[in-house]
Parts: structure tokens; C-alpha cells; sequence
């Protein structure tokens, strides 16, 4: 337990950011009789345990107790699941993951490198003897077998028979089966690598082979008695991992599939359901092109169900492409200047929605997660909502203000939603659209509440969120502190309570907070996400144009402005302090990317191109050949980075590059590096020291003498 007299955050550390005890992973079961989820058993617990909550009664019960499962004894994990929870950002412990038979009654997941099997009606579980260390563990549609990755091979158990057997073993030890290559994981959104036939007889499985991907070594230098980290990295214009797929039966006989990776290397997206042949979707190298193919898995041939071009870009979105239960294709699309929701050639939505993910696709109709179009009347900044979406219109599902997902099954729905006036998420069962239960969370409450203003900045109607301190009494300007992601994929800017507490305990430092959602941002429209093509320096303009703008609004002291960001927004913070020290009086770059010919090639070539065809792209993009590093007549505005010695995301190279070109062109800054820290900062200790570093920081750097 947790006392009053600790601080913002060492709680914020500890919980998770107040993530911890909270109910999450859901499935429902298809006759719509059992939610199956995964949660802590406090929020201060990192251990999570496999629950069954029965929507007859609503009544939880445990499916799955790893403690007791272990004996009491430490989890030990393999260096490959470590990869694996790094690229999901995954900071839990215990049972971070599951799958389920089709029926929702049986579960697999690993646990300790162990492969374990759960009877969710009866509530046992039990450990299968196999080899080790088990990677995603998943049960056949039937249950009868469990598919599972073990040192590269693809093996398959039987859940009554002890007939363990390896349908697939690597040639080379950079071969493997069953596991999604690094940019799938880290960039595709795919986190697997095998998919069941759904009559349980053979599977689809990707052999990715990343002999070709340049390798690079990650070190701690606080430790040279141990090795380097040895990893495959695909950075921006070099080669990326072979990836092919094959049908294997049971028996290990296999068929390759067939297309042209050639043209199309990269396997995207993969869909086996009932409803018709296996999808695939594969994407061209510089992501302008991407096919839907259907799969003869007797045969491996692929036939085209859809192509897709776009001079930009073209987007992955979640769960699709997909067969409805009656066939039909269904997908999102960029048509009309909107983003819209297509079941098999006609748009079911318009542009005054703008389409998130497909959550469902039942009988006639599509489960989506949506935010309000361009053509919408009221913008509602920062919500997002669940709509049911048929043939005959669309039903919203979440009603009150802010951020809102969904599971679904049978006439079962459980609906996850967090709002600026209370604290984590509610989770409500559904039941033919009547509240039927709540999933009990067990989150810490945060002990504070932000106070923050959800508005617009600018011509362009920038989305932004401003909190002043709590005690603020309005009458004297406080100095600035820019708090943006700013980039692709991340949304900063939302209508829920916990999004908004370390930005609020940064203004109860004395400071007037502003987080700006800019072009590049998801959540508006395909123009305003796709606008920083070959050009992030839009992202920086769009920052200083919120601030300007809410300069009239608020009483925001100017001459003292500071920005602080993590991975793209540390980048947007270095840009922000070396290109406009005019505005910008300080800094804080976290995990920084300070030159994108290092960064990996799906998320760097889909914005900036080919390095070898734009080098002038990059070069402008790049903070390490900034042109105005050197310039005597640009103010030096302090600047701290901190970088984690084990990011394999964000290499620490990025950082030491721009440390060495600051220290060339005689700029001084300060540089705090993280040992056994990666991209994420989940040691307590660490994460707590870091905010309190950088405020220390901030009120050094932003004194009148520093700030003219």
C-alpha cells in the first residue's frame, strides 16, 4: 500500500502510470455467456491472473493464478519474449498474454518460458510438458491442439495427448517460424506470426529469415564485463528480414503461398475465418501499394480481392481486411478526403466520422471505434466513440464524453470507457445493449484530478489541451511548458482523466502546460495525418502556432517557454530548441531520433522516402546536420537529453550523434544516460527521477537570466 506522503511520482512509477489493477485484454465468448480477462490483483501489483466473469450473474472468478502456478518462484523469461514485450510495450509480469479456442473455453499462455492450458468453465489450469522456452501459445478453433514457438520452431501439442511435435524447424539460426519479424512488431501493429485454419487441421505460418538485416550491437557501458546484445536492425533504405508464409498441416507437410514479395514484401495483415478463404494483405517497400490477396490453401495460389495506391501513403489499420459472415470484404479506406468504414464495394460511413479500427463484424453489422470528421458539426476535441454500422446508418454505442473501445460477442459487449471527470476506465457488460455487469478494477486512484481545458489553437484548428496549477489564481503570466507527442500514431490530446496527470503535475510545478495535436496526429482526417510527408519540420510549426494563438486566451509568459517530449516528441523538442531558439527557451529531449537514416525503414520510408532517392529529405529532417548548429548568431538554449543504453528502438547512437555535433559547434547541453534502460522506463526508481530531474531542470533553464 501506498501513503499519503509519497509523491506524484513515485505513485505514477509504481502504479504504471495507474495502469496496474486494471481489468484489460478482454474476450467474449460467442453465445455472449463469459468475459475472459486479464488483471492484477492490485494497483500496485505487476502480476496479472486469468479471469472469467459469468454476464448471467456477474459474478468473476480466477481461471488462472500464476503465483500459484510458479510455486512461488521468479518468472524467468527468454531473450526473445523480452523482444517481444519491448515491441508491445508491454510492462507487465505474470500473464501478459492469452488465447483462446474458438468456443472461449479453453486458454493457453506462457508463463516462466512454461506452456500452461486453463478450463475456463471449470476454472483449473494446468502445465503441458514441451519444450521451452514457449513463445504464444495458441489453441486450435477446436481446442484439441496447442500451436506454440519454441528456439525458432513452430510446434504443435495436444491438449488431451502428449503428441508434442515440431511442424516447422529453422534452417539457419536467423530463420525462424510462428514469430512476427521486428518491423511487423514494431511497426505493423503484428504482433504474431501463425494463424489456425478454422477446422483446426493445418496453419498458415510466416518464415522470416533476417540473414540480410544489417546487425548491429547494443552494449551497457556501466557493465563491460558483460556481451553486447547482438540484434538485427532494419535501419531506413537497407535490407529488411525475407518474409514467406506456408500452409503446414499437422503433419508438417507445407505449401508455400504464393505472391510477389518481389514487388509486395511486406505480409502486413492475415485473416482465417469460416466466412471464407484465408486474406492476406501485402504492401509494397515504399507503402504506396498494397494488394488484398485470397489464399487456395490447397494450392498456395493468391488471387486479388482489392488493390489499393495512394501517392503518399497508405495505412495498416487493426483487424482488416476481413470477411463478413456472408463474405464480404470488409476495410477501411481514404476516399472523399475522409477515412471511411467499406463492406464489400459500398462506404458505409461518410466524413463526418472518422474511422479508427474495426472492433467486430457480425451478421449485417460492423463493430468501429470512430472520432469526429472534418464534416462533423461538433469537433468533440479528444473523444472518441464506438458506433454500430450497417446497411441502414449508425448507432453510437458509447454516450457520454471521452475515450471509448469495445469487445464483442454474441449480444454480449464490453465497452471500456475513460473520461476527463473520473479517474482510469469503467468497463460495463453489455447485454442486447443493457448494462448487465461492471468489471471490478482494482487501479490506485491517482489523488489528483487534472484541470485541464480541452480547446483549439490557430487557423487550423490545432487540437490542443492547456492545464494551469491547481491553486493557479490567475493573476500573473506563468511560464510555458510544451508537453506534445506530436507525431504519427500517437494522440495526445484526448478526452480522459489519466492521459492528462504527469501534464497537470508539471503545471502544479508553476508552470502553464500546453499539449498540441498537429498535422501528422492521428484522428482527423487522411490530409491532416498525411501533410508532413517528406517534411516533420510541419510538426514544430504546428506547435508554435498553438502557442501563439493560446497566448491571447491565457496568460502565457513568452519569454519563458519550454518543450519536453519522448521518442518522436523528443525529436520535435531537440527540433523545436535548435531551429527556433526564438520562441523556444529550453528543452528536454527523451529517446530522441536526432538522425532518420537510423531509424527503422517502415516508419522512416513511409514519411521520408528512400534515403538514397531524398537524401536532401532527410538531411532536412535531421537534427545531427542541422546547418544552424554552428550559427553564431542563434541563441544557445539549454537543452538535456536522456537516452536509455539498451533502446533497440531508439538506439542510443541517436543521442550520442547530436551530443557530439552540440559539443562541435560549441553548444552546451546536458546529457543523462540510462543504464539497462530500453525504450521504455518501467523501473520504478528511474521513471520516478526522471520527472523530478527535468523539473529541476526546467526552473534552471527557464530563470529571467536564461530566458531574454
Amino acid at each position: 500500500m501506498t501513503t499519503e506522503a509519497e509523491s506524484f511520482p513515485r505513485r505514477h512509477a509504481r502504479t504504471q502510470r495507474f495502469t496496474l489493477g486494471a481489468p484489460r485484454a478482454f474476450t467474449v465468448a460467442p453465445d455472449g455467456s463469459r468475459v475472459v480477462f486479464l488483471r492484477s490483483e492490485s494497483g500496485t501489483d505487476r502480476t496479472n491472473s486469468l479471469w472469467v466473469l459469468d454476464t448471467s450473474d456477474g459474478t468473476e472468478r480466477l481461471a488462472a493464478d500464476p503465483r500459484a502456478l510458479l510455486a512461488g518462484g521468479d518468472e524467468e523469461l527468454s531473450p526473445k519474449e523480452r523482444a517481444r514485450r519491448e515491441r508491445s510495450r508491454e510492462g507487465g509480469a505474470g500473464i501478459v498474454g492469452y488465447a483462446t479456442d474458438a468456443a472461449v473455453e479453453l486458454a493457453s499462455f506462457a508463463l516462466s518460458g512454461r506452456l500452461f492450458a486453463a478450463e475456463l468453465r471449470a476454472g483449473t489450469a494446468r502445465e503441458l510438458p514441451v519444450p521451452g522456452p514457449v513463445i504464444d501459445p495458441r489453441p486450435s478453433p477446436d481446442g484439441r491442439h496447442i500451436a506454440y514457438v519454441a528456439e525458432g520452431q513452430l510446434r504443435v501439442v495436444g491438449t488431451e495427448t502428449p503428441d508434442d511435435r515440431a511442424l516447422a524447424t529453422p534452417e539457419s539460426e536467423h530463420v525462424t517460424y510462428g514469430l512476427a519479424e521486428f518491423i511487423a512488431a514494431e511497426e505493423m501493429d503484428r504482433l504474431r506470426g501463425f494463424w489456425w485454419s478454422p477446422e483446426s487441421d493445418r496453419l498458415l505460418v510466416a518464415r522470416a529469415d533476417d540473414t540480410p538485416v544489417r546487425r548491429w550491437w547494443i552494449a551497457d557501458p556501466a557493465h563491460p564485463e558483460r556481451e553486447p546484445h547482438h540484434v538485427g536492425y532494419p535501419a531506413a533504405g537497407t535490407a529488411n528480414a525475407e518474409v514467406r508464409l506456408f500452409v503446414i498441416g499437422l503433419g508438417g507437410e507445407r505449401t508455400e503461398v504464393a505472391w510477389d514479395r518481389e514487388r509486395y514484401p511486406y505480409l502486413a495483415r492475415v485473416h482465417w475465418s469460416a466466412a471464407g478463404a484465408p486474406l492476406l494483405l501485402v504492401q509494397s517497400r515504399d507503402q504506396r501499394s498494397q494488394l488484398a490477396l485470397a489464399v487456395d490453401p490447397d494450392t498456395g495460389t493468391t488471387r486479388t480481392v482489392h488493390a489499393d495506391d495512394d501517392p503518399t501513403w497508405l495505412d495498416l489499420f487493426p483487424s482488416v481486411p476481413c470477411w463478413t459472415p456472408s463474405g464480404q470484404l470488409v476495410r477501411i479506406a481514404d476516399e472523399g478526403g475522409a477515412r471511411v468504414l467499406v463492406v464489400g464495394e459500398r462506404p458505409l460511413t461518410g466524413p463526418q466520422l472518422h474511422i479508427r479500427s474495426v472492433l467486430d463484424v457480425a451478421d449485417g453489422e460492423v463493430l468501429v471505434s470512430a472520432s469526429a470528421g472534418e464534416a462533423a458539426e461538433d469537433p468533440e476535441i479528444g473523444e472518441i466513440h464506438v458506433y454500430r454500422v450497417n446497411e441502414l446508418g449508425v448507432e453510437r454505442v458509447s454516450q457520454v464524453p471521452g475515450v471509448h473501445t469495445a469487445v464483442r460477442g454474441g449480444d454480449t459487449t464490453v465497452l471500456v470507457s475513460a473520461t476527463l471527470d473520473s479517474p482510469g476506465a469503467r468497463v460495463q457488460v453489455l447485454r442486447d445493449g443493457k448494462a448487465a455487469a461492471t468489471v471490478t478494477s482494482y487501479a490506485e486512484d491517482p489523488g489528483m484530478s487534472p484541470h485541464v481545458t480541452l480547446t483549439e489553437g490557430g487557423a487550423q484548428r490545432i487540437p490542443c489541451a492547456v492545464l494551469m496549477p491547481t491553486d493557479y489564481p490567475g493573476d500573473e503570466p506563468l511560464p510555458v511548458l510544451l508537453d506534445p507527442y506530436g507525431g504519427p500514431h500517437a494522440q495526445r490530446v484526448v478526452a480522459a482523466h489519466n492521459a492528462h496527470l504527469t501534464s497537470q503535475w508539471f503545471a502544479d510545478q508553476g508552470f502553464a502546460v500546453i499539449v498540441a495535436d498537429g498535422r501528422g496526429t492521428p484522428g482527423r482526417s487522411p490530409a491532416w495525418e498525411k501533410a508532413i510527408h517528406h517534411d516533420f519540420t510541419l510538426t514544430l510549426d504546428d506547435q508554435i502556432e498553438a502557442l501563439h494563438d493560446l497566448a491571447k486566451r491565457y496568460p502565457l509568459d513568452l519569454d519563458r517557454v519550454a518543450i519536453r517530449g519522448w521518442s518522436y516528441g523528443g525529436y520535435l523538442s531537440g527540433l523545436a530548441v535548435l531551429r527556433r531558439p526564438d520562441v523556444f527557451h529550453a528543452g528536454i529531449a527523451g529517446a530522441p531520433v536526432t538522425d532518420w537514416r537510423l531509424y527503422d525503414t517502415h516508419y522512416t520510408e513511409r514519411y521520408l522516402g528512400d534515403p538514397a532517392e531524398d537524401p536532401e529529405v532527410y538531411a532536412r529532417n535531421s537534427l545531427v546536420t542541422d546547418d544552424g548548429l554552428s550559427d553564431p548568431a542563434e541563441p544557445h538554449r539549454p537543452l538535456m537529453i536522456i537516452h536509455g543504453l539498451a533502446d533497440d528502438n531508439v538506439v542510443a547512437a541517436h543521442t550520442l550523434r547530436l551530443s557530439s555535433a552540440l559539443l562541435a559547434a560549441g553548444r552546451p547541453h546536458e546529457v543523462l544516460p540510462l543504464s539497462g534502460v530500453t525504450h521504455m522506463t518501467p523501473q520504478e526508481q528511474v521513471a520516478e527521477n526522471l520527472l523530478l530531474l527535468q523539473v529541476d531542470f526546467l526552473k534552471r533553464a527557464l530563470t529571467p537570466a536564461q530566458s531574454g
